[in-house]
């Protein structure tokens, strides 16, 4: 796989201009000029508008579109699949079994999910710049963040429908509001069996030929009536076309291809390495606790899947890092720029490289105490949320912390007040690694793990608090949300208690990273934006925020070690690849209409777009503005794409809208989505 990962990644150009076909473009910025210097043709302001208006971000991570007039939304399975997992129960899996819904009464409310649009986009940098002009430390970034909530309060008056967020791109060297009108009631509409959106399991993710319909219907919903969604994409039932212009509009999560050497090396020696041991080591467990007990292996089903994914993300970008030609580029790459640059902006890659120094110093203590505090523990989440919710909540807007503020409250009320089932044994297992991390991490010697355990095992701890804990119950916690500081100092559940002992620990750490790290990296960061901007020009793109972007390429295989991989797989694929063996099994849908089914039919296929973990679920437009795809992975040799991007290699898999229709008439059948999709 390193050869693989060498060949993916010899020819990118991260301190330079987008190669063809790179780019996750914000759609202010579209290169329209480039993209017709390629492909002849380039989309005018009324079609980048129409499919803007479309796009659709779900607060699960995960991006989307509107395909109807009524709310109609397309989205990948795994993006849907909390929601199925949290509607199941020991009767009625619909993650395993799937889910159609017969008329809209029966269609069933997302906890916690929310669909945004964007409505505009506007630039903020001068406001933000002039906040923090000339400070340095913890004044810089409480400057920063004061700024950016008094602009996002100012910019969202109405928080029942619209959410503002100062998105920061180029690492500071520019802030766009972006406002969204959102939809917190979201529906399940339909959704195929996990085995056969999830066909290949672990084995086939990040590879290609694929045989997954992986795609689902929501519905967006306000006062208990469908959405009207008069701008929308048009269901597009055909199979792709080899060399076919595609675009992908979706919301990419983070990428990495401005981070400079130093900041690299902390991810391949630091981040990177925890990150793998630590995925790898609760996977293991979590499959352990489902090998003799189906109805765990089920309660298990999501979490573990977003493990296992989460895990080849990450092994990927090690293995990017540790690629002696990859590294070399990067170096190259580096020093052009700073030849560029000379003494113009100072000397920025020195301050990230000091900044760098002190946060190899504090990187486990924030890791563990602050960023990851309680790791898979949903339980403790809501605790910590709860704790912090409160005390910032008797601040000052502009003096809270980041996702307390008051354009963000609506939000974390509604993720905190949904009902979602808890397992006590999952809670209780992901609270002692947690804490069993922390000590093995932190030693047992350091004060801030004394705090946490005092004379208990991690065990015996997580045993206690999860037993004794009555935050399971949303009515609990809606109370306590509601109740603010005051019900937090009463409350005599010993996790709010736990969380109350050990958040000024957990605080002063955070200072600490905004002070010596986050401080420093800003001001440099926006140095060095300065910098590429004077070299480059606009043939820049800003690195993902999860925040809307756009991406073109085409219909195309690539040659792996020599032989020729095809742009599409069909249904008749699907059969021929089952074994009848985990994961490898027939969906039970499929084996039952394969006599009706036409095995012809595309069922998934590769573009060259450039994209990123959060374009799951993004639509795979065609020239003419239809809907012809969903995006849902990319192939192993994306897995770099986090630092760079090959067209030559680089590939995303989509679930095919023939795919979909197909199963939509006789595998999973769902008439009246199939007369809407069909605007009939």
């Amino acid at each position: 796989m390193k050869k693989l990962t060498a060949l993916s990644l010899a020819t990118v150009l991260t301190a330079g201009p987008a190669l063809a076909d790179e780019g996750m473009w914000t759609f202010d910025a579209f290169p329209a000029a480039r993209m017709k210097a390629s492909y002849g043709w380039a989309p005018d302001q009324a079609w980048l508008d129409t499919v803007r208006a479309a796009a659709v971000r779900l607060t699960g991570g995960c991006s989307a579109s509107f395909v109807s007039t009524e709310g109609l939304i397309l989205t990948n399975h795994h993006c849907i699949a909390q929601c199925a997992a949290d509607l199941s129960s020991k009767d009625k899996d619909y993650l395993a079994d799937g889910f159609v819904a017969a008329d809209r009464a029966r269609e069933m409310k997302c906890p916690g999910q929310q669909a945004e649009v964007v409505t505009a986009i506007s630039d903020v940098t001068p406001r933000v710049t002039a906040a923090i002009k000339g400070l340095g430390g913890e004044a810089l970034t409480k400057a920063r963040d004061a700024a950016i909530a008094g602009i996002e309060a100012a910019g969202c008056t109405d928080k029942a429908t619209t959410r503002c967020q100062v998105v920061t791109l180029f690492g500071g060297g520019q802030y766009k509001l972006y406002t969204y009108r959102k939809y917190s009631d979201v529906r399940l509409v339909w959704a195929p069996e996990f085995a056969a959106a999830f066909f290949g399991g672990d084995p086939d993710n990040f590879n290609f030929p694929r045989y997954n319909l992986d795609a689902s219907f929501l519905r967006a919903y306000e006062n208990g009536k469908p959405v009207a969604t008069p701008r929308h994409l048009t269901w597009n039932p055909r199979g792709p076309v080899a060399g076919e212009a595609t675009f992908v509009v979706g919301n990419p999560g983070r990428t990495q291809r401005l981070l400079t050497l130093d900041q690299q090396e902390f991810q391949r020696e630091v981040l990177l390495p925890l990150q793998t041991t630590l995925l790898s080591e609760f996977r293991g467990r979590l499959i352990a606790a489902g090998m003799d007990d189906a109805e765990r292996k089920r309660e298990a089903a999501d979490t573990l899947f977003g493990i296992e994914n989460s895990y080849k993300v990450y092994w990927g970008q090690a293995r990017a890092l540790d690629d002696n030609a990859f590294a070399k580029r990067l170096a190259d790459n580096e020093a052009l720029l700073k030849a560029k640059a000379g003494r113009k902006f100072g000397d920025p890659w020195a301050d990230i490289a000091k900044a760098d120094v002190d946060y190899r110093n504090i990187a486990l203590d924030y890791y563990f105490l602050e960023q990851r505090a309680g790791m898979f523990s949903g339980l403790y989440g809501y605790a910590r949320a709860l704790v912090r919710a409160a005390a910032e909540r008797e601040k000052p807007n502009a003096a809270r912390l980041p996702g307390y503020t008051d354009s963000q409250l609506p939000l974390l009320e509604k993720q905190l007040t949904d009902a979602t089932p808890t397992y006590p044994w999952l809670e209780k297992m992901a609270l002692s690694f947690w804490l069993s991390k922390t000590r093995e991490y932190l030693t047992a010697d350091a004060p801030q793990v004394k705090a946490l355990l005092g004379r208990d095992s991690p065990e015996a701890l997580a045993k206690r608090l999860v037993d004794g804990t009555k935050l399971a119950d949303p009515k609990v916690r809606e109370r306590l949300f509601a109740g603010g500081m005051a019900a937090i100092r009463a409350s005599d559940d010993p996790l709010i208690r736990f969380v109350l002992k050990n958040d000024a620990a957990a605080r002063a750490v955070r200072q600490q990273y905004a002070q010596k790290v986050d401080a420093p990296v800003t001001a440099a960061q926006a140095k060095l934006a300065q910098a590429r901007f004077a070299a480059f020009g606009a043939a820049n793109y800003p690195d993902a925020t999860f925040t809307l972007r756009i991406s073109y390429g085409k219909v195309m295989g690539w040659n792996e070690r020599g032989r020729p991989v095809p742009f599409e797989t069909t249904v008749a694929g699907l059969y021929e690849r089952a074994t009848g063996q985990e994961p490898f099994v027939i969906a039970k849908g499929y084996a039952a209409a394969k006599s009706q089914l036409d095995l012809s039919v595309p069922f998934d296929f590769v573009t060259t777009n450039d994209i990123i973990g959060g374009n799951s679920g993004s639509p795979v437009i065609a020239k003419d503005g239809s809907v012809i795809g969903a995006a849902f992975d990319g192939n192993i040799h994306s897995l770099g794409g986090n630092f760079g991007y090959d067209p030559s290699l680089n590939r995303t898999v989509v679930v095919s809208t023939a795919a979909v229709q197909q199963a939509l008439e006789k595998v999973y059948p769902a008439p009246a989505l199939v007369r809407e999709l069909a605007a009939r």
